[in-house]
């Protein structure tokens, strides 16, 4: 083995010590507790009313972590626990609470009405904001995102309740769709993953 060689040799361990000096340094990429969706080519915006009348999309909540849940004020338990859980997220998260969006879109926009909306979320957090689409926007919506709802007869006409899908849609500051959070996750989880995506800015 020649000089010629070992100096060869002795460059590239430079440059792989220099690499992997690099390599450390950079951010890793985040382990999250919901189901990563980054780069899924639906569930991308939507154009719904709010208990004001108000129309919004995603772009209203740029800058903030947004998190969608389909559900009806007069569910029984699904939803109010997982609006319980998100108001407990919102609390956790302490002075970055306000970079946190939680929409709840109905379901059942025959019965849930502006006023009754507006009384829903703020049983949890007047910041929450409710959406209600028409019939025709919501079959759209829950194709677009892959949801399920079906009305279920009751004894009477207005005694009706509906099934639904349970799990929420996770959105970055930048309106992407990030994250599938399945029902029952528990609220330690979902405050580390919105923290992850607060600090990804």
């Amino acid at each position: 083995m020649n000089k010629r060689y070992f100096l060869r040799l002795a460059g590239l361990s430079v440059a792989l010590a220099a690499w992997a000096g690099l390599t450390a340094c950079s951010d890793p990429k985040p382990s999250f507790n919901a189901v990563d969706m980054t780069g899924a080519d639906y569930a991308k915006n939507f154009a719904l009313k709010d208990a004001d009348g108000k129309e919004r999309t995603l772009a209203d909540f740029k800058g903030k972590v947004v998190v969608l849940f389909f559900g009806y004020a007069q569910c029984p338990d699904v939803c109010p626990t997982t609006m319980t859980e998100m108001a407990q997220v919102k609390q956790q998260l302490g002075p970055d609470g306000d970079k946190l969006q939680v929409l709840f879109v109905t379901v059942d926009p025959e019965r849930d009405t502006p006023e009754v909306m507006k009384a829903y979320m703020g049983a949890f957090d007047p910041a929450f904001v409710a959406l209600i689409p028409t019939q025709a926007q919501l079959a759209a919506m829950a194709k677009d995102y892959k949801a399920y709802y079906k009305k279920v007869d009751g004894k009477t006409p207005t005694s009706y309740s509906m099934d639904h899908s349970a799990a929420s849609y996770i959105y970055d500051t930048q309106g992407r769709l990030r994250l599938y959070a399945r029902y029952g996750a528990g609220v330690a989880p979902m405050v580390a993953d919105v923290q992850a995506l607060i600090k990804q800015g």
